[in-house]
């Protein structure tokens, strides 16, 4: 093989490579972070239950960036390589040994980094599926990108070769595979909305308790509607639904007892895996567990005078508890 050593580096050259090698990185990550966010949905470990709630997020971040990320690298793959067929002297270029050489750089330090992550983890005695997986993920794609962009330093643009086209035909399909998976995991975007909504019922259901709360505080009793935690001075008016513009259902029970109600358009759970996290209401306090069906779903909450009455002297004293 020779190169043309008259070939230099033009702007559009810098161009190409410079784009092509940064959609790689990003189509890269998007893609491992997609797949471990798949994985942690599907072994969802205990210990991960605040990470949970986020995984839908990650999902859909990773999800656009490929779509438009990976077409973008392989049109830009596909004109480097016409320009390379065009003029054999470019395989010479600087820009496009040095990108290479990078790239083989990163690829070869994340498999080592990974390999060392997998033994330290083993001799720890901490292995698990889902770990194991997440190790297999990145050592597949560090070492697919290290094997070919090893070959691409070393080919002759002289000689026509298929290994590109399969490449692109092969990656496109496992992304795409990949995209598809976690729609049917996370839903349509239709579906993410009503999660988006149900999420925004339950924020506003933690505020009105938390002002139910407050109000019973001061007055030591509860208010009968939700009219009466209108509060001029600080603003304050109960929410109402996002979608439809009713109010929320709330009604007393008994005189440390109230219940609120929402109708909502999905699911959640309380196997711990999509259940919504606990959130501090009021900044002094926590609240009770806002797993739902779908259509209209009621919690009651007790409060317990025991553990919290004028007494205390303020939140401050985080004895305030909701018992649901």
């Amino acid at each position: 093989m020779t190169t043309d050593p008259s070939s230099k580096s033009t702007a559009k050259d810098v161009f190409y490579y410079l784009l092509t090698i940064i959609m790689l990185y990003v189509g890269v990550v998007s893609f491992i972070t997609l797949l471990f966010q798949y994985i942690n949905v599907q072994f969802p470990d205990a210990l991960d239950s605040w990470m949970m709630a986020g995984a839908s997020d990650a999902m859909r971040g990773s999800i656009s960036a490929l779509l438009i990320v990976w077409p973008v690298y392989i049109l830009m793959s596909w004109l480097i390589g016409r320009d390379l067929k065009a003029d054999h002297g470019k395989q010479g270029l600087w820009v496009r040994k040095w990108l290479l050489y990078l790239t083989l750089f990163v690829a070869a330090l994340t498999v080592i980094i990974d390999l060392i992550t997998l033994v330290n983890t083993f001799l720890s005695g901490e292995i698990t599926t889902r770990f194991i997986l997440k190790v297999v993920v990145v050592l597949a794609v560090a070492v697919a990108v290290f094997a070919y962009y090893l070959w691409e330093l070393r080919r002759d643009s002289s000689v026509h070769a298929r290994l590109p086209k399969h490449a692109a035909i092969a990656s496109s399909i496992v992304v795409v595979g990949a995209i598809v998976a976690s729609f049917i995991l996370i839903g349509s975007p239709g579906k993410q909305r009503d999660v988006r909504m149900d999420q925004q019922r339950v924020g506003d259901l933690q505020s009105i308790q938390s002002q139910v709360l407050s109000y019973w505080i001061q007055k030591e009793v509860l208010p009968t509607t939700l009219d009466d935690l209108k509060d001029p001075f600080s603003g304050y008016e109960a929410p109402v639904d996002p979608v439809t513009g009713e109010p929320y259902t709330y009604t007393v029970k008994g005189e440390l007892e109230f219940e609120v109600c929402a109708s909502f358009e999905t699911e959640v759970t309380e196997d711990g895996n999509n259940v919504y996290p606990t959130m501090p209401y009021g900044g002094y306090g926590v609240t009770g567990n806002w797993a739902h069906g779908i259509g209209t779903t009621c919690f009651t909450r007790t409060i317990d005078p025991e553990l919290y009455n004028n007494d205390t002297g303020g939140p401050e004293d985080l004895k305030s508890v909701i018992r649901p």
